[in-house]
């Protein structure tokens, strides 16, 4: 159902937006968001492929993200077992994808670069805890809500649902564009294609399981669809990111390249896994997930 009247003009005289948060925070956003739009088009035109492949990357997770609110919008429904099985399907393929898409890069990168075998999975090593670790100080100090496990952290109260959903999304999203900007920046053009595409498959199911909790919270079908489909354009806002921090040096390249599989592995393990196996379909999720990891495996060490 729609939202109450009383609410929409409770939020237009506190200056919050329909979507939850402060009306400046959004506009800020947005001028920030054009500032990067004009950068990344330049940067284009002057031939940078990394960046168009960064953008056309994150561009594609983002319409998956998309594509999945498609049946809310249309009144059709997914039993939960064959979302948590495709749940798990993308957590078996952005978990192949981590380690034959980034984590082996960067080994081979980090030896290109003078690193001895004990010194280059050292420093894989430790940007991999970075990544995870970054992402694991974010879960803890950000208020957020997991999509079945309810609300965490001490504030809140203060933050609206919607808010609090769109947040939540931004945190999954972005170490997934982050490892797409990573991969287009490295020298493997073929495995960042796969990890692009294999990031996508994930985010249909996700895309789905996001709008459908909003809906469920009280919200209109297509506001909750609409804040699902915004929440996807996260992704190539990380890709071309991650492009632009890595192109100061090439040093940072492994770095990022572990750090990004890092922050990737802690989205699997702390919010896709659990989420597939909370209602009691773990078999279905396993079994997804291995197959997602070996079909990733196989076109990752195939077409590279």
């Amino acid at each position: 159902m729609d939202e109450p009247a009383a609410l929409t003009r409770d939020k237009q005289k506190a200056g919050t937006s329909p979507f939850g948060g402060p009306r400046w925070l959004w506009v800020v956003m947005g001028l920030v968001l054009c500032m990067l739009g004009l950068h990344v088009c330049q940067q284009i035109l002057a031939g940078n492929w990394a960046m168009r492949g960064a953008l056309w990357g994150g561009m594609a997770a983002a319409a998956a993200t998309a594509l999945g609110t498609l049946p809310l919008l249309f009144s059709q429904t997914y039993s939960q077992r064959f979302i948590d099985t495709m749940m798990g399907f993308g957590a078996g393929v952005m978990l192949a994808a981590s380690g034959f898409s980034l984590i082996l890069p960067a080994l081979h990168v980090a030896a290109e670069q003078g690193a001895s075998a004990w010194a280059g999975s050292s420093l894989v090593g430790l940007g991999i805890l970075l990544g995870a670790g970054a992402l694991f100080l974010i879960d803890q100090l950000t208020p957020h809500e997991h999509f079945v496990k309810g609300v965490e952290g001490g504030r809140k109260r203060a933050m609206r649902r919607a808010w609090l959903f769109t947040l939540a999304i931004m945190l999954h999203n972005f170490p997934e564009g982050l490892a797409i900007g990573v991969a287009f920046a490295g020298t493997d053009s073929v495995g960042a294609q796969s990890l692009a595409a294999g990031i996508s498959i994930q985010d249909i199911p996700e895309g789905m399981v996001v709008a459908l909790a909003l809906c469920s919270a009280g919200y209109s079908r297509r506001l909750s669809a609409c804040i699902a489909m915004l929440s996807g354009l996260i992704e190539p806002l990380a890709a071309v990111l991650g492009v632009m921090v890595l192109g100061i040096s090439s040093a940072l390249l492994p770095w990022g390249l572990a750090a990004a599989a890092g922050a990737m592995l802690f989205v699997i393990s702390h919010e896709i896994i659990p989420e597939s196996h909370r209602q009691g379909h773990e078999a279905w999720a396993t079994g997804g997930l291995i197959l997602g990891f070996v079909l990733m495996m196989v076109l990752d060490t195939s077409l590279s």
